[in-house]
């Protein structure tokens, strides 16, 4: 009787044993888990649209971020990292726990990128701007830009998709998508204009239409304090049905942003964007004009000038007509100063 007691005691006393031993080794690994250091080093890491946990593991084996890569791996799996992968950039902090390692890019917690984009030409650039900053490449960027169906939802076409970017600094995640980018600037654009509708009103001009006009003011003048006036030099000549002859239209019609002087020859390429040939507005923007030039079309000066060209003492300034015969004068004063300059 007494050595059944010790059998069975020595039995308890192992299955005690073993369930203290059990318990033990899972509470070493919830606190592993939730207290102990896993990020060796900061970094940042990004999750491609569609990644695998193995390809997960290796971009954290390259940027050399982990202190255990088998203990990060098995903690991940058993917390059910190895599901489908949440796309993203994420910035790791040196000294972050397991718990928080995993629930970051499982959850999706990424840290939001900055793009600023301002005085942008044409589609291409924009395309590879934000292709240097977010997840899709310059491709899909570009496709997307100079697509007729995503810009019909805009109300819009590929020539004037670019009205819908106001140029600004933006968060934006890594992964977003370019329609998702779209969207977004739908957003940000009725915000700045929905302040300044009523005084554009006195214009007569669409959001987009001022947009345009303010693309070619801001080609035509980086001094704050003319852009309102040369706005309404602009203005004037559309209520009159007088072409608009902007010499920026031109340069962006030949694909030449660097001309410094537009001769003959230069008027004569037949395209939408030449003003001297085709009357209005041209059927987009030449380029993405700053807040200053935009404020400067919906504040467009009253005044009487049709006509302006730069001083001939080069300073970047202009010299604004009201007559065909004035400003022909100014323009005689302006070649002679180039030529004296040997610009050509």
């Amino acid at each position: 009787m007494k050595k059944r007691l010790n059998r069975k005691g020595w039995v308890l006393l192992g299955s005690l044993i073993l369930i203290v031993t059990v318990l033990g080794a899972a509470g070493l690994s919830l606190g592993r888990y939730y207290w102990a250091t896993a990020v060796e080093r900061s970094g940042v890491v990004y999750v491609p649209t569609g990644a695998s946990f193995t390809q997960l593991m290796d971009s954290l084996r390259r940027h050399e971020v982990l202190r255990n890569e088998t203990a990060f791996a098995r903690m991940a799996r058993r917390h059910g990292l190895d599901t489908p992968l949440k796309a993203g950039r994420y910035e790791l902090k040196e000294g972050m726990s397991y718990v928080r390692t995993v629930r970051m890019l499982r959850l999706g917690w990424q840290v939001p990128v900055r793009v600023t984009f301002n005085n942008i030409r044409t589609p291409d650039r924009l395309a590879g701007v934000l292709a240097r900053k977010l997840e899709p490449d310059s491709a899909a960027w570009l496709a997307a830009l100079t697509s007729d169906s995503l810009a019909r939802v805009y109300g819009l076409t590929p020539q004037t998709i670019l009205t819908l970017c106001i140029p600004n600094t933006y968060e934006f995640f890594w992964n977003t998508s370019p329609d998702t980018f779209l969207q977004r600037m739908r957003q940000e654009s009725d915000k700045f204009w929905t302040s300044r509708d009523a005084k554009l009103s006195r214009s007569g001009l669409t959001r987009q239409q001022a947009y345009i006009l303010a693309s070619i003011v801001y080609e035509e003048t980086k001094r704050k304090n003319e852009m309102p006036r040369v706005a309404g030099v602009y203005v004037n000549r559309l209520k009159r049905g007088m072409p608009l002859q902007a010499d920026p239209t031109v340069k962006y019609a030949v694909g030449d942003f660097a001309l410094r002087r537009v001769l003959n020859r230069h008027l004569e390429v037949d395209s939408p964007y030449n003003t001297y040939k085709y009357p209005g507005l041209p059927p987009g923007p030449i380029c993405m004009p700053s807040i200053d030039a935009l404020d400067g079309v919906v504040d467009f000066e009253n005044h009487d000038y049709l006509y302006f060209c730069a001083k001939d003492d080069l300073s970047g300034a202009h010299a604004f007509a009201r007559t065909l015969a004035e400003h022909n004068r100014n323009a005689q004063a302006y070649a002679r100063a180039l030529n004296r300059r040997g610009i050509r």
